[in-house]
């Protein structure tokens, strides 16, 4: 379902938020509710711009620093971050040796970034030490010296060396709420699809067998819900998780199932055909939904999908569980 002509484009931003989630330097770990305090190094640098909008950052460089140091630049208010949970944050991270802008998420409230809190790993747990005790509101900045930061290899691919320090400046945007963990299959009441739809039966898994009418595809996208869940309301830009079955109506055939690979999958909204999307947003956790979707909300648009299993005219239908969302 997701879009054929997506391309990954990798920048700076992503290619480090990469390395914060692969990266094992073997930093040390930090007692539970401990607050790393300020340093000379992070005491030093000079912001200047409020929380919120895009910081001017200044030191002396090289900077070093032996651990990490968090200096608080402007308190938050409200409750305070801790130890497993997942923070929204802005931040801009710079090279301490050379002052070298390594990436940024640019403080304009488009790209924000999730970060979890891990005290206890060994990866970037520098990172950790600053979110950590910090509460929605809070600009701070950052010192991470390479035992804390990306270890003896650094990033080759930002220029940095196992050699150098990090500074950050971060705006702590929000705490997440933890998500719920994913439901198994659609649970909720169960509801008859409209005349003229497909038919669906489902197998002991849940996993739907797909009849189609007879006659020809419709020409408009149409919805029905066929189970009800009463989870939370699906909002356009999430992560959801599904299972689902999508047909050709042309050809009849299967072209793609996530219960025939055995495992549900995971993506953004943001990131499939219109009709999928469509066909999710609004929607609770826990419902199935069926969704006929003509070609100009499906690959219409893209020719067709590049393995020949959907042509250009050629109406498509979805039957999706809604497991979960984040």
């Amino acid at each position: 379902m997701r879009r054929s002509s997506t391309t990954l484009a990798f920048t700076l931003t992503a290619t480090l938020l990469v390395s914060l989630a692969a990266c094992s330097p073997g930093g040390s770990s930090t007692a539970e509710g401990e607050c790393i305090p300020s340093g000379a190094g992070s005491d030093s640098v000079s912001v200047d711009g409020a929380f919120g909008s895009v910081p001017t950052i200044e030191f002396d460089s090289p900077l070093t620093a032996d651990a990490t140091e968090r200096t608080v630049l402007e308190e938050g208010e409200g409750e305070t971050a801790a130890n497993g949970d997942t923070v929204l944050i802005e931040y801009t991270v710079l090279n301490a040796e050379t002052g070298a802008e390594l990436a940024t998420t640019g403080f304009n409230g488009e790209n924000t970034e999730r970060f979890p809190i891990d005290t206890d790993t060994q990866q970037l747990i520098g990172f950790s030490k600053l979110l950590n005790c910090s509460t929605p509101g809070t600009r701070l900045v950052g010192v991470i010296p390479p035992v804390d930061g990306f270890g003896e290899q650094g990033i080759p691919e930002l220029s940095l060396t196992g050699s150098e320090s990090l500074v950050f400046v971060i705006d702590v945007v929000e705490i997440v709420a933890a998500a719920a963990p994913p439901l198994e299959r659609a649970e909720g009441e169960s509801q008859p699809a409209p005349e003229g739809f497909p038919t669906i039966e489902l197998a002991e898994d849940g996993a739907p067998t797909i009849t189609l009418p007879g006659g020809e595809p419709p020409a408009e996208f149409d919805l029905a819900v066929l189970i009800l869940g009463t989870g939370a309301v699906v909002e356009d830009g999430q992560t959801v998780t599904v299972q689902y079955t999508g047909v050709n109506w042309n050809t009849g055939e299967i072209f793609d199932s996530s219960w025939q690979r055995g495992a549900p999958a995971e993506f953004p909204t943001g990131g499939v055909i219109p009709g999928f999307r469509d066909a999710l947003v609004g929607q609770t956790v826990g419902s199935q939904v069926i969704a006929i979707i003509p070609p100009a909300l499906g690959y219409g648009p893209a020719g067709g999908t590049p393995d020949g299993s959907i042509g250009p005219d050629d109406t498509i239908v979805f039957v999706v569980d809604i497991l979960g969302v984040s």
